[in-house]
């Protein structure tokens, strides 16, 4: 049930659907899948009718919520494989940050050619999708040898969204936090 809840109650982005439903009294969400994503995660489904008052009447139906695994991509549809090193910056009043993402020999490299062209820096899970074009590339020797992503927060309701998904990623990564 804590799954339902922090789903329930995470904020709407422009990415995500949304459609109030109501569950014993308390407004719940359903997730949708974002535009432009591939779902591999879990999916959750909760019985109705026994909260329902008149059950006779009423056909079974299934409340259903996706679960996705924390993702990043450069290429839609193409998940990175490689773990980044990321570096995570905030001003002193706390209202705006910035994460550097270093990637060391992507495996975007691999695949673009057949995939296509790198067209951002995505970040996928439940609540929706971060975006950003600052996408840079690093060649050693004229071969592909890293990239680098910066993505810039500039409220603190966006500070607070990043850290959910990077707290998810690092979970579902086996990562750590190190404060240097």
């Amino acid at each position: 049930m804590a799954t339902l809840q922090s789903l329930a109650f995470s904020p709407a982005l422009s990415h995500t659907s949304h459609h109030p439903r109501s569950l014993l009294g308390i407004a719940s969400r359903i997730v949708h899948q974002s535009a432009g994503s591939s779902f591999n995660g879990q999916r959750l489904c909760l019985s109705r009718s026994r909260f329902s008052t008149n059950i006779k009447n009423q056909k079974m139906s299934r409340l259903c919520i996706m679960m996705v695994q924390p993702k990043i991509q450069f290429i839609q549809g193409t998940d990175e494989q490689t773990i980044p090193d990321v570096k995570l910056t905030k001003s002193r009043d706390g209202t705006n940050g910035m994460a550097i993402f270093r990637f060391d020999q992507p495996s975007v490299f691999d695949s673009s050619g057949e995939v296509g062209d790198i067209t951002g820096f995505y970040m996928i899970d439940e609540e929706g999708v971060l975006t950003s074009v600052d996408v840079n590339a690093k060649f050693v020797n004229g071969k592909p040898a890293g990239i680098e992503a910066k993505y810039i927060m500039r409220t603190p309701r966006d500070w607070d969204r990043f850290m959910r998904f990077m707290e998810r990623y690092a979970n579902s990564n086996g990562l750590q936090f190190v404060k240097s």
